[in-house]
């Protein structure tokens, strides 16, 4: 069951939530308290693998810890939804996920006579602002007249699974809740770099918790998995930077250069330091056209010949705004419609 998300926005929310300290914050903050309160976090473990199907994981990421609640065997499930249009059957797929959770279960337990439970937890977040407006119960799926749903209620599936809709949330509320500063700013970055034109200066918002990652035993490297995002994600040059640079000094400068090189020695998009290095407005163009065509690639897929062609004949303004639509868009069509 492997797990690799395939595109940027799934790929930074696993790294940051598949590390026990930072995914409880946000797991607390999307529990029930008498919930939270019999679960054992000092014993929150990650579980290797996922459990979505191959053809889906261009759409979702997942993460199963085990723990223990009032000293019985447990598992939280995260499903991460990133996609413009909450899935219609979201619950119908939760309880796919569920079902193979505790098979994995039964075949890696010696005998068990009993099923743990499985706490579901879906995590909404785009880039739109189009909040969840889906069924969270498997049974409110079933197409029944009143009447006929009364006779047969003690026999339909009561699957309903919890929902931490970061959509409806506004950036206050989110700074709000008691998180890491790894976790808060996963969760605003996901909110805010799509499409956001002014994102250098927005980031000074979170000049305190970068420092924080900064100041942290892995703080380079966390670093480079902010800044690694927003060259992906955002529309970012290095010049972008430089207000957070003089709040943060030299160690971001260098770990924000460090990260531009890497992409650039990965292939991810090629005479984009240059741009970034010099600030031309022809490297600029350059950037935002191969930032769209990687995305395209992650999120979709590699694409073909006539979409790069498109993409790099395009107006850079119409590049700006095809990078935009890509989080939200279920295919490349949408993309540039």
């Amino acid at each position: 069951m492997p797990a690799v998300p395939s595109n940027p926005h799934d790929a930074y929310f696993r790294h940051v939530l598949s590390r026990p300290a930072d995914a409880a914050g946000e797991i607390r903050a999307a529990l029930p308290e008498d919930i939270a309160t019999r679960l054992d976090w000092d014993r929150l473990e990650l579980q290797p693998g996922s459990f979505v199907s191959p053809e889906l994981r261009s759409r979702y990421t997942d993460i199963l810890y085990r723990t223990r609640l009032d000293d019985h065997d447990a598992y939280i499930y995260i499903l991460v939804e990133h996609q413009s249009r909450p899935d219609q059957f979201m619950a119908l797929r939760m309880m796919d996920y569920l079902v193979k959770v505790w098979n994995h279960h039964l075949d890696t337990h010696h005998k068990p006579s009993t099923l743990p439970a499985v706490i579901p937890l879906v995590v909404h977040s785009n880039g739109t602002g189009r909040v969840w407006n889906t069924p969270t119960e498997l049974a409110d799926l079933i197409d029944l007249d009143p009447a006929a749903r009364a006779a047969l209620d003690p026999y339909l599936p009561r699957l309903r699974f919890l929902l931490d809709d970061l959509a409806a949330l506004d950036l206050r509320a989110l700074r709000n809740r008691d998180l890491t500063p790894a976790t808060r700013v996963m969760l605003i970055l996901h909110k805010i770099t799509p499409g956001n034109t002014r994102l250098g200066v927005d980031l000074l918002a979170l000049t305190d918790d970068l420092q924080a990652i900064l100041d942290g035993p892995r703080g380079e490297d966390e670093f480079h998995c902010v800044t690694r995002y927003l060259f992906l994600v955002g529309d970012m040059a290095t010049i972008d930077f430089d207000p957070l640079i003089d709040r943060l000094g030299p160690r971001a400068k260098e770990a924000i250069v460090t990260t531009a090189e890497r992409l650039r020695a990965e292939g991810r998009a090629e005479g984009r330091a240059e741009g970034w290095a010099e600030g031309r407005a022809e490297g600029r163009a350059e950037e935002r056209a191969n930032t769209l065509v990687e995305l395209l690639n992650l999120k979709f897929g590699p694409v073909s010949t006539g979409v790069v062609d498109t993409v790099r004949a395009a107006d850079p303004a119409q590049v700006r705004v095809w990078i935009g639509r890509v989080l939200a868009a279920a295919s490349v069509e949408d993309v540039f419609a």
